[in-house]
């Protein structure tokens, strides 16, 4: 008798753990997701703006980008690239700390393509930037830049110091996925392949102009798909 309750006991205990184990599983709050997409950061050229990212911008929003998710900013493209670098770095920060994720893409344009990699190489960047991007960038020079005088321009001069330090060794260091779309037509990138990184994913377009790179929905494409 006695060893029957407590054998019947026995069986009712362990129910109860089996029970209760059952029921912490099911209320558990499921573990937190990783972010679906890294926020971006758009970096403008040579006396450009913001707003040269208006149409990227627009359709990125539509294809389910928050504002939150994206930024952009304006500098001053007469100082040296190394100063602006300071700004984008800065700018990568906060947008990392306003939305929580560990990276950001980087999205360029012509110059904003040098300053971005003066970033990535010596200013930290290359642990916190997922995808980078630079449209029409001169990343070996261009001849254009002969004929301004500040020093930015004297930097994106073929040969330069700048440009020398910036590409020595490996172009595209670090774990950073690499992205170029560089056209035939580019009247401000000349050559018109000084845009081509070894180790990018070099991507040539239709015959575009330098500002129609921002607004070509074909390398807008390319870019939503090179970034997710």
């Amino acid at each position: 008798m006695f060893a029957l309750s407590l054998s019947h006991r026995l069986r009712v205990a362990a129910i109860a753990v089996v029970t209760t184990a059952a029921a912490f599983c099911a209320v558990a709050p499921p573990a937190a997701a990783a972010p679906a997409r890294d926020p971006i950061l758009f970096v403008h050229g040579w006396r450009g703006s913001a707003v040269n990212w208006d149409y990227m911008w627009g359709r990125f929003l539509n294809d389910g980008y928050s504002t939150d998710q994206l930024a952009r900013f304006t500098y001053d493209s007469t100082q040296s690239n190394k100063d602006i670098a300071a700004q984008v770095k800065a700018q990568a920060d906060a947008l990392r700390a306003r939305t929580g994720a560990a990276k950001v893409d980087i999205v360029t344009h012509s110059m904003g393509g040098l300053n971005s990699r003066w970033y990535l190489r010596n200013l930290g960047g290359l642990d916190l930037v997922d995808d980078w991007v630079s449209l029409g960038g001169p990343n070996h020079g261009t001849d254009t830049s002969n004929s301004c005088y500040d020093v930015s321009c004297v930097e994106m001069r073929a040969g330069s110091t700048f440009l020398t330090d910036l590409n020595s060794g490996d172009e595209t260091p670090g774990r950073v996925n690499y992205g170029t779309w560089w056209s035939p037509c580019d009247e401000i990138i000349n050559p018109d392949e000084s845009t081509i990184l070894n180790g990018a994913t070099n991507t040539r377009t239709a015959c575009l102009g330098h500002l129609p790179l921002l607004s070509s929905a074909q390398v807008y494409e390319g870019v939503r798909d090179f970034v997710r």
